[in-house]
């Protein structure tokens, strides 16, 4: 029976109009308010669902009834979105 014949592999060549520009390597780190911000807005949603939870629904705003449930996860909300832009 015939031997198969080996085949020699191309060295494999990147595109040139493929490579990572200069700019997206050298990205400036995130503030450091970003974090500090992120985390208090957690904080503070939180403790506000808690408090809203635990004061039968009469505090923090009363009034607003079950709009405090807004508040406290769109705080929090708000926190992720500050922590997408974390680098």
């Amino acid at each position: 029976m015939p031997k198969s014949q080996v085949r020699k592999k191309k060295v494999y060549t990147p595109p040139t109009d493929a490579r990572p520009t200069a700019t997206a390597a050298t990205r400036k780190p995130s503030p450091v308010w970003l974090p500090v911000t992120a985390v208090a807005l957690i904080v503070a949603g939180i403790a506000w669902l808690v408090i809203y939870y635990l004061s039968e629904q009469a505090y923090p705003v009363m009034a607003w009834g079950y709009w405090n449930l807004a508040v406290g996860f769109g705080a929090m909300v708000g926190s992720l979105v500050l922590l997408s832009r974390w680098r």
